[in-house]
């Protein structure tokens, strides 16, 4: 078996979060009739007597960009672990559309329904090229052999020029991704996800770490997405929130403190106490 072979399928099992190789396009079961894409009511859970979410009440509808921010320990992170079936809560409900109960289900079953996540630090396989990112990540009905060795289709082909010219990366298709920039191999982690057909992308702290100018890139590429994807950004760049954001929730303690327009939120008196300190 030659090296590229070896270093792709231990990249696959080493990767440090689910990133599957099988996953089909999004769940047949998914039910968005009434507008709503993900719902999570009533949802806490306790960490050693600590509890990171309190009856928390999120609704996200379909095709919307959403921004979650909040102070260190608000539960973002916790809430997304749910959401994806890292953590299980101690009660209340989180559904996928209509009829997805996604407490049923582990996270790769959740991958395959139609969820994605892009953490904070971004996962590349670095030693090859943005292409072949790409085409690891694309969702196919295939087993890890047959995804290296077959010869890709006309669709298939399309779906990676058309990922390539949105994460702006064009140029850098044959670049191995660990020569890219910081902000580069983000978009390229998103672009591994858009490959994977999501209905949902989590996003977690995009713009950290980034240039200006990747800055503003990430916020056309995010807003891009609107609308063929739903997209939750948690994000600490109160800039950033800003240029993307057209619904901002607050969360504090586990639970949504506010929810509305940055302008909204940012004049809220509760949101001004606990958030910006004053």
């Amino acid at each position: 078996m030659s090296n590229i072979v070896s270093n792709y399928i231990e990249a696959i099992r080493d990767k440090d979060r689910v990133f599957d190789l099988v996953a089909p396009a999004v769940s047949p079961k998914l039910d968005v009739r009434k507008g709503c894409i993900l719902y999570m009511e009533d949802v806490s859970v306790s960490f050693d007597g600590f509890k990171a979410i309190n009856d928390l009440n999120l609704y996200v509808n379909e095709g919307e960009l959403r921004c979650i921010i909040g102070p260190n320990g608000a539960g973002k992170t916790t809430m997304m672990d749910i959401i994806t079936g890292k953590t299980v809560p101690d009660k209340g409900s989180v559904y996928f559309g209509q009829t997805i109960n996604l407490l049923d289900m582990d996270e790769p079953e959740i991958a395959r329904a139609g969820i994605g996540r892009k953490f904070q630090k971004p996962t590349v396989f670095e030693e090859q090229s943005v292409f072949s990112n790409l085409e690891l990540a694309m969702a196919c009905n295939k087993n890890v052999m047959p995804t290296l060795f077959a010869k890709l289709s006309g669709e298939e082909l399309s779906h990676i020029e058309e990922t390539l010219e949105l994460i702006g990366l064009k140029d850098q298709r044959m670049l191995n991704a660990g020569a890219l920039s910081h902000g580069q191999k983000q978009w390229l982690e998103i672009g591994m996800l858009i490959m994977q057909r999501p209905k949902l992308l989590l996003v977690d702290e995009p713009v950290a770490g980034m240039t200006h100018q990747e800055m503003d890139r990430t916020a056309e590429l995010l807003i891009s997405l609107e609308g063929r994807h739903s997209v939750v950004v948690v994000e600490h760049d109160m800039d950033f929130v800003r240029s993307i954001a057209r619904t901002v929730t607050v969360l504090h303690q586990g639970s949504v403190l506010a929810e509305g327009t940055m302008d909204e939120v940012q004049n809220n008196a509760r949101v001004k106490e606990v958030y910006l300190g004053e």
